[in-house]
């Protein structure tokens, strides 16, 4: 008695990804450009090594890992931008509020150099 049966092939159905969902995005440009132009603390060499295990993992087939780098990649680019843009305009406050008292403090002691030093004896 022959109780197999046949197997249909077809079931489950296969799902075919969209290319959109395929191919997750490796942030290579921006992570080179934030080597070569912002540097921050090595942040944009960290994120350009994640971009280009991305690719590694995209061009090899694995998605996964691939959106595992790209994620990595694009938090560390974006830390490397938000650095790089951040600092400069805090130190250039840090600049500009320095000069500002710098030169509150100089208006205030001319006053008191002229007083001592003006040259007057009112001992004789």
């Amino acid at each position: 008695m022959d109780t197999s049966y046949q197997r249909d092939e077809r079931w489950p159905p296969k799902r075919v990804p969209s290319p959109a969902a395929s191919a997750p995005r490796d942030h290579l440009v921006w992570a080179i450009f934030n080597t070569l132009y912002m540097n921050f603390c090595c942040l944009g060499f960290v994120a350009l090594a994640f971009a280009v295990k991305a690719r590694d993992r995209k061009v090899s087939g694995d998605v996964e890992a691939a959106r595992h780098f790209s994620s990595k990649a694009r938090c560390y680019n974006a830390l490397a931008t938000a650095g790089s843009v951040l600092l400069p305009l805090l130190l250039g406050a840090l600049i500009v509020t320095g000069v500002l008292h710098l030169s509150k403090l100089a208006q205030e002691s001319v006053g008191f150099f002229t007083y001592q030093f003006s040259g007057t004896d009112e001992d004789q």
